[in-house]
């Protein structure tokens, strides 16, 4: 599908959306893959039957061997075709915590401001000076000024993955929607505590607020247009 021949906006199945990335106007965003979510030791533990991770063994497992790899891969690919990385974590802006949401207060979900729980995991982390936005809320745009940088940036295509493919990603993807971003979910890059939940969001997104592709059709179109 080149430019010259797009749908119309309002094209039969929402064809629209499955248009390609303009790379110089794409941003890839990570969310949450940090260390109070997926650190190393942690996905350690839930291989040892007894521990509380051990209960989330198959979510942490796909992290391991399926969602990390591929977003190597994936950030590799964008950095290589000029395309914009970004990250999200959950972290206070204070070391107490004061400022979270009512929502993260009552969750009991709090990284201190600058800790190590906040940081993006050693294996896909931030390259040279990308962006990490901290937040304190499901969804980013609500908590972060991540608007107003995309579009400082020139992003009108946003590529989401991460963690929880139920709750953070998917508020995400919906967000950017709503606010006029051309967003693709990597479905491969996401995870969720079970496969049921993963699967339930990917249909919900996939084709209305989304396109869906997985990491090696995203690359190869990366490839394609960079």
């Amino acid at each position: 599908m080149t430019s010259e021949r797009l749908p119309a906006i309002d094209a039969e199945g929402g064809a629209y959306r499955e248009r390609p990335i303009e790379p110089r106007r794409t941003a890839l965003l990570n969310i949450d893959m940090q260390n109070m979510e997926v650190a190393r030791e942690i996905r350690q533990r839930a291989k040892q039957p007894g521990t509380p991770e051990s209960r989330k063994a198959g979510y942490y497992e796909r992290v391991d061997q399926l969602v990390i790899p591929n977003q190597q891969r994936l950030q590799a690919a964008a950095r290589k075709a000029g395309i914009e990385v970004m990250f999200t974590t959950i972290e206070s802006l204070t070391r107490d915590g004061r400022d979270r949401s009512l929502d993260h207060k009552i969750s009991r979900l709090h990284a201190p401001k600058g800790s190590w729980e906040g940081r993006v995991i050693d294996e896909v982390a931030p390259v040279g000076d990308e962006i990490i936005l901290p937040k304190t809320s499901s969804g980013i745009f609500n908590s972060t000024n991540i608007e107003y940088v995309l579009r400082n940036l020139g992003v009108e295509y946003l590529i989401v993955y991460g963690v929880l493919t139920d709750q953070c990603v998917e508020s995400a993807i919906r967000d950017a929607a709503d606010r006029g971003f051309m967003v693709t979910q990597i479905e491969d890059c996401c995870a969720s505590y079970t496969p049921e939940q993963h699967e339930h969001s990917i249909r919900a997104m996939k084709g209305h607020y989304c396109r869906t592709r997985g990491t090696a059709e995203m690359i190869a179109e990366m490839e394609r247009l960079a």
